[in-house]
């Protein structure tokens, strides 16, 4: 999908904030790493046709899987919200062939923005990754 123009909101949160937004809106409870809400479905997609939607992070998480990879929290970071924006744009992961694609991607983006790490290489969120 191309967006030559396009608007996305990101909020950096806690493990607190974060495990609130995922019970009420996946109804999973504690936190997760990333929470995408896209603006273009439903009933607020007459908006603003710029606005892509909501990317949600949870600062907490990513500093403890940045930890566990080995790399920065920059990195982590730069990967989570490559990752939600994805899904704003309708990429998916519930198939393997959507996740290869969705990987693929990823991976482009970082690398074309000079962030190299392992975790570039695998989903965010490890286990979680499969709640999602």
């Amino acid at each position: 999908m191309r967006c030559p123009t396009a608007e996305v909101s990101v909020l950096l949160v806690g493990d607190a904030a974060m495990a609130r937004l995922n019970r009420t809106h996946r109804g999973v409870k504690g936190p997760t790493d990333v929470l995408a809400f896209p603006l273009r479905e439903g009933p607020w997609s007459r908006l603003a046709a710029e606005a892509l939607g909501d990317v949600v992070i949870s600062v907490a998480t990513a500093r403890r899987q940045a930890r566990e990879a080995g790399t920065d929290l920059r990195a982590e970071l730069a990967l989570l919200l490559i990752h939600g924006i994805l899904h704003l744009l309708g990429y998916d992961h519930g198939t393997g062939a959507e996740r290869r694609r969705m990987w693929r991607k990823q991976r482009a983006i970082l690398l074309a923005c000079g962030v190299q790490t392992m975790r570039s290489m695998r989903p965010p969120g490890g286990r979680r990754e499969r709640e999602r």
